[in-house]
């Protein structure tokens, strides 16, 4: 069933609700005082602060806002107890409970120690540099602590569950030593908790410090004398930038490596064997300035690309990650770049047209080496079934209504693809989709509705699942998942994701294009798909489709190299002519218009190719796009690292050996100010050094 927009907002309100109605009935209870109330709001809150952490993690950090962090809360929770125990109790009793109280308090006082060490040794164990596929073990890395003595909300929940339910027994038996004994185990926790943390801290215990961690990453360098790297920075939904070019990169031959600016993005790049580092202060980062690394491949523009473009022995490249008729494939941004590279003349053309300062010179052409292994056509479909792609783009951050067709045309395409009994259709939309118009991730969420009501209609049982795709999703995970406890820090990571073993990456592509050929075979015949997950890739629906149904953006561009029919969707205010005079992109497309009247004509010309008259314009069009066949992309893209690499070293034997006379010096005089003609010329001509 479709879920509702608001319902995870609905229900972080009512969980809040809950928490925030126990206490207030534990504080009447103990005021009256009423123990089986005051037994059951105490039970309740600690059933919700459970939830809490389990499923509903954002609500901690709703009360953290109104300073009712883990901490408060659970000091209100005793304190209620506190106070029912001394309304409930004898004038003299008093006296008994003052020892329980100083007893909770130090439990408090040992959280809070428990807390400050914990953050000390977490400074300990964050390095300057983190890494994958290195052996990083001389910086004397080791397992994380657990996890329960780092994270402060869980850490109080359960050494000080001890003492709540010491004090609710207390207060339902009046026997002051139930809260004495459950006081005493929270104090021998917390003071285990504190002794286990601190042994951390100790030299011989701690990892490595900053400076000798990068005296290590210095080392390292000279030792692995990298060519070529990618640099990349991004948040997590904009990794797959950067693994489409991870293949290229590896294929080079030179000695490849990644550089990534957010400690998070280490462990979120897809399985490769290329060294990783993650530099994510700038002075750290400039250390690459003294290495071997001749050349950096950028398929992404961020703030903190700047950054890197201030080093002057390394030449840097923009690959991007896909080319379009959109406005971010010519942005200005590229003329930071020692050079410009893109797949084909269109692309060269586009960025004179757009006079953003990119010089035609500075433009390499390489094709797009990832589109070397996709399958060209081999004519109609040869099954029962007709597969199309669906694959749109997300609405960008322009607000343009014609840079997405899920809102305005989305729902007509597949329904009258739907309509077709012979069509399977594959979904696949940008994951980027409803994230700046609310609109476009309903209209996502009402496809995907249809979809599902249309299998329903469609098929029947499924088949028990493959064991073929068990047993290659098993053999994947292997290769490719990290064996990490949960729990484990970055550091523990360093030291679990060393050195891969011999021959991993072909063995991983082995196993991928294993697992792709398994899962299509295990579907039932003509059921739709949603495709939503890294895999099946993008490339790999090319492979299955018979066509695609696009936006404008870089899907179309790539999807040409398999010369297979599509179609981009028009929901601007352009008519058609319009339309194909601004996007070269869709010149041998079919155009579709936003009630999707022309989808079954389009399905037509896709079973019967005699009636196609866009094939030949296709084939130009590609060329235009990708440029020639042969060379192949992968050497072009070689032939252009070597290039800029070789200018790179070039221009650093050059520089230290040039001249004091061959660079420009500062004024000696300093500019004269205009006159008007009455007062008449200065004497002195302003010279040059």
């Amino acid at each position: 069933m479709l879920r509702p927009p608001g319902r995870p907002a609905l229900a972080t309100l009512l969980t809040a609700s809950v928490l925030a109605g126990a206490y207030a009935v534990q504080a009447v209870a103990a005021l009256a005082p009423h123990v089986p109330l005051l037994l059951a709001a105490t039970a309740l809150s600690l059933a919700v602060e459970g939830v809490l952490y389990r499923w509903q993690r954002g609500v901690p950090a709703l009360f953290a806002k109104a300073h009712a962090d883990v901490t408060v809360r659970h000091v209100l929770r005793d304190l209620l107890l506190v106070v029912g125990l001394l309304r409930l109790g004898e004038q003299h009793r008093e006296t008994q409970y003052a020892p329980l109280l100083a007893g909770l308090l130090l439990c408090y006082a040992l959280h809070c120690a428990i807390q400050a060490v914990s953050v000390l040794v977490r400074r300990t164990r964050t390095l300057p540099v983190v890494t994958r596929n290195i052996d990083a073990s001389a910086l004397r890395l080791s397992p994380a602590p657990p996890a329960l003595l780092r994270r402060p909300g869980h850490r109080l929940l359960v050494f000080g569950l001890p003492a709540t339910a010491g004090l609710t027994a207390t207060a339902v038996t009046q026997d002051p030593r139930c809260a004495a004994a459950g006081i005493a185990l929270s104090l021998a926790l917390a003071l285990g908790g504190l002794a286990a943390l601190s042994l951390r801290l100790l030299p011989g215990r701690r990892p490595a410090g900053e400076q000798e961690a990068l005296a290590w990453f210095d080392a390292w360098l000279a030792e692995y004398r990298p060519t070529v790297g990618l640099y990349f920075s991004g948040g997590p939904s904009s990794v797959y930038q950067a693994g489409m070019w991870l293949e290229p990169l590896a294929r080079l031959d030179g000695r490849p490596l990644i550089v990534l600016r957010e400690r998070f993005m280490v462990s979120r790049i897809p399985a490769t064997d290329i060294p990783i580092v993650c530099l994510p202060k700038v002075p750290t980062l400039m250390r690459l300035e003294h290495s071997t690394l001749q050349v950096l491949i950028h398929p992404s523009n961020s703030g903190k690309t700047s950054q890197v473009l201030r080093i002057p022995t390394i030449k840097h490249a923009f690959v991007n990650h896909g080319e379009s008729d959109k406005l971010s494939s010519c942005n200005p941004y590229a003329k930071a770049y020692d050079e410009v590279w893109v797949a084909g003349p269109a692309a060269r053309e586009r960025y004179a047209l757009a006079e953003v300062g990119v010089e035609d010179k500075d433009v390499v052409e390489i094709g797009r080496p990832q589109l070397d292994a996709v399958r060209p056509y081999a004519g109609p479909p040869a099954g029962a079934y007709t597969t199309v792609l669906y694959a749109p783009t997300w609405e960008g951050w322009d607000g343009d209504p014609g840079n997405t067709s899920v809102i305005a045309a989305g729902e007509n395409l597949v329904r009258a693809l739907l309509a077709d009994p012979e069509v399977r259709l594959l979904y696949k939309p940008h994951p980027l989709t409803g994230s700046v118009d609310p609109r476009a991730g309903a209209a996502d969420r009402r496809i995907r509705e249809l979809i599902r009501e249309a299998n329903r209609a469609r098929s029947g049982a499924r088949p028990a699942r493959s064991k073929e795709l068990a047993a290659r999703t098993a053999e994947l995970a292997r290769l490719t998942a990290a064996e990490f406890r949960e729990g484990a820090d970055q550091a523990e990571r360093m030291l679990v994701q060393s050195v891969p073993p011999p021959g991993r990456a072909e063995a991983v592509a082995r196993a991928a294009r294993a697992w792709e050929e398994a899962y299509w075979a295990s579907l039932p015949e003509g059921e739709h798909q949603v495709v939503v997950d890294a895999r099946p890739s993008l490339y790999s629906c090319f492979d299955v489709a018979d066509l695609l149904i696009s936006d404008v953006s870089s899907v179309i561009s790539d999807f040409l190299a398999s010369g297979k029919p599509y179609a981009v969707a028009n929901t601007g205010a352009l008519s058609e002519a319009e339309f194909r005079a601004a996007f070269p992109t869709v010149a041998a497309a079919v155009i579709l218009t936003p009630d999707a009247a022309g989808v079954p004509a389009l399905l037509e010309t896709v079973r019967h190719p005699e009636k196609d008259e866009l094939a030949g314009a296709r084939a130009a069009l590609k060329a235009r796009l990708l440029g020639p066949a042969e060379p192949a992309s992968q050497e072009r893209f070689a032939a252009a690292v070597r290039a800029l690499g070789a200018a790179a070293l070039e221009h650093r034997l050059r520089a230290p050996g040039r001249r004091p006379a061959e660079l420009p010096g500062q004024r000696r005089e300093p500019v004269p100010h205009p006159v008007s003609p009455a007062a008449g010329p200065r004497s002195g001509t302003p010279t040059r050094a």
